[in-house]
């Protein structure tokens, strides 16, 4: 835990932000202690807590991949490179010294850590009240983000929800169960519902729709579908849409377009190239792109999945000349390969609907989940569906989820929550050539503890099977 808060106890990472869109560019360092006496001060603080959701280990990589590639959405086209970091969760042999998995653990609790000092010392600050409850909101927000991405990907987690300030006072107490962890990205998202602006003052900040949005995912995830719905629906009434053209949601010139709720900002060019993405370079065809790594494409099964008048099929997935698929939801936006300008979304509408859809077709209300989910499929130029049975119509919502939402991080956790990641990975392996030796087995629903952690403190131990 110490190699965890030890870069955030003496030093905070301040940023700026423009009057319209988010910037989250680190400016200059600043020991916390002398730090937070004005408004100004605090907004920067705020920013750095954005600003964590471009590391790496959150929302560069991290989670695009581990929420992608263990499923049969994406398969690593070069597994030798990056010493088979992205390899190892498509073939299931992931060890605990991935260092992908050890940046999603560091980078989420740098985070956590950051978001936890604004709300300790927020209070203390002169400002209008209003500006004040939004930013608490956005806090408890992003906190509970950062915390449901670890215990979906860990289990239980050190729940830590003050400042810390005394890395001992930590040491020692091991895992927080996930009930207990759960319970408290519930409160804080409900929590956040309330203080959050129906529309945010910046692009890039959140809204109440988010919290919505995440609030019911956590809640379906805990399969509590009858909790989760009347918070979904909250939402569309927010003014969000689907936009016509499935061309225009990922198109980098249309950012922050009506359909999205919530993304992580990424920008080519700024700040000597520091605030781009490496995901389009990490995760297009090898030789298709100079540079490229391969890793995280989309599969040739999930590429025929798409029906011919599917319009997502060209819209979101690429051919290379020699036939290898490719995201086109991550688009080229500079020279600098490792400079990608494409955001990266959390939330958005189409996700939402596919959510209420589920929601419904558990209730028995088979008119209105054939409602939301036929949203999706008419938008794409699908006929619409019928369905009146409810095995029938999760199945093929949960198809839908799989076509539109591919590459977006969702799939893995998809199969995990409803319980089909053990029957649909084994059934890929077995019909995917070079897939003979990959198993799945019950453990591999949790991704082990980074082994550096537990070095660290021996009272965090390892996840069963790793």
């Amino acid at each position: 835990m110490k190699r965890i808060y030890l870069p955030l106890l003496g030093l905070l990472l301040l940023q700026s932000c423009s009057s319209d869109l988010l910037n989250t560019s680190p400016e200059s360092t600043k020991v916390t202690a002398n730090f937070y006496i004005d408004q100004a001060q605090l907004e920067q603080g705020v920013n750095a807590v954005y600003a964590t959701l471009q590391y790496s280990g959150q929302y560069q990589l991290a989670m695009l991949a581990i929420g992608e590639i263990p499923s049969d959405n994406t398969y690593d086209e070069v597994p030798a490179n990056d010493s088979f970091t992205y390899g190892e969760f498509d073939f299931f042999t992931i060890q605990s010294n991935n260092s992908l998995l050890g940046s999603t653990w560091k980078d989420n609790y740098v985070g956590i850590q950051q978001a936890n000092i604004v709300l300790n010392r927020i209070e203390g600050i002169t400002m209008d009240q209003s500006l004040k409850n939004t930013r608490i909101g956005e806090m408890k927000f992003l906190r509970a983000l950062m915390y449901f991405n670890l215990v979906r990907t860990f289990g239980d987690v050190p729940l830590v929800t003050k400042e810390t300030t005394d890395v001992n006072e930590y040491f020692g107490q091991g895992r927080t169960s996930v009930e207990t962890v759960y319970n408290f990205i519930e409160t804080e998202l409900k929590s956040a519902v309330d203080l959050l602006p129906a529309v945010a003052s910046q692009k890039g900040r959140v809204s109440k729709g988010a919290a919505l949005g995440i609030l019911g995912k956590v809640l379906m995830t805990r399969n509590k579908y009858p909790e989760a719905l009347p918070y979904l629906q909250q939402i569309e009434p927010l003014g969000y849409s689907l936009l016509p053209d499935v061309t225009k949601i990922f198109d980098p010139s249309n950012k922050n377009n009506a359909e999205i709720i919530f993304d992580v900002q990424f920008t080519s060019g700024l700040s000597g190239n520091t605030e781009g993405s490496q995901a389009y370079q990490m995760f297009s065809p090898s030789g298709f792109v100079s540079g490229a790594k391969g890793h995280n494409l989309p599969t040739k099964e999930v590429y025929n999945i798409f029906a011919s008048g599917d319009s997502r099929r060209n819209a979101f997935i690429g051919l290379t000349p020699s036939g290898v698929p490719y995201s086109k939801k991550l688009v080229k936006t500079s020279d600098a390969v490792a400079d990608g300008g494409s955001n990266v979304v959390v939330l958005r509408l189409a996700d939402v609907y596919l959510l209420m859809a589920e929601c419904y077709a558990k209730a028995n209300d088979f008119s209105n989940s054939n409602l939301y989910l036929n949203k999706i499929k008419t938008r794409a130029g699908l006929n619409p569906v019928n369905f009146t049975d409810q095995q029938q119509l999760t199945d093929e919502i949960a198809l839908e989820r799989r076509k539109e939402l591919v590459g977006e991080g969702h799939r893995w956790f998809d199969l995990v929550r409803t319980g089909k990641a053990v029957t649909v990975m084994t059934a890929h392996f077995q019909n995917t050539p070079g897939y003979n030796t990959a198993v799945i087995k019950d453990y591999n629903l949790l991704m082990p503890v980074p082994q550096g952690q537990i070095n660290t403190d021996p009272a965090i131990k390892q996840n069963p099977g790793y």
